[in-house]
């Protein structure tokens, strides 16, 4: 089935795209929650009248991305936890972790943007990924430190 995308949806694509998907995926869960119409002739048709307007708004989204890039690129996240004698943590530090240390320095991240492959279970210094926008992508240094 063919739908035009409403807004971004990370693996299909971009806010007017027009992409095949299974049936079901489109009909139980994209058009439901909103996120696609379903690809007819009038509704492509109202797409390519609002096609300059969902630009407008990328190069916007995108500008902003890299506003926030230059905001983050020099913040350090330091965490604070319990560790072993060999310097493995008791628990693990997350992306809920990292977001919350970037919300303490007044940066608002969804913790969803935060690339972290595995969670961190030892002490040192990590370089994170930070996934602002599909084609900005930040760097941010955690810091996790023992627990005095």
């Amino acid at each position: 089935m063919k739908v035009i995308l409403k807004r971004e949806v990370e693996p299909l694509g971009f806010e007017g795209d027009i992409v095949a998907v299974a049936n079901g995926y489109a009909r139980n869960y994209l058009i439901p929650k909103g996120f696609a119409l379903e690809a007819t002739s009038q509704n492509v048709k109202l797409m390519e009248t609002q096609r300059k307007k969902i630009e407008i708004r990328r190069l916007k989204a995108k500008e902003d991305a890299e506003k926030v890039k230059e905001r983050i690129g020099d913040v350090v996240v330091t965490i604070i936890q319990k560790a072993g004698e060999e310097g493995r943590l008791y628990g693990s530090v997350t992306t809920m972790d990292i977001a919350a240390g970037l919300e303490k320095q007044g940066i608002a991240i969804e913790r969803r943007k935060i690339v972290l492959d595995k969670p961190i279970k030892s002490l040192g210094d990590f370089d994170v990924p930070v996934r602002i926008h599909p084609e900005v992508t930040a760097s941010i240094k955690v810091t996790v430190t023992p627990e005095e």
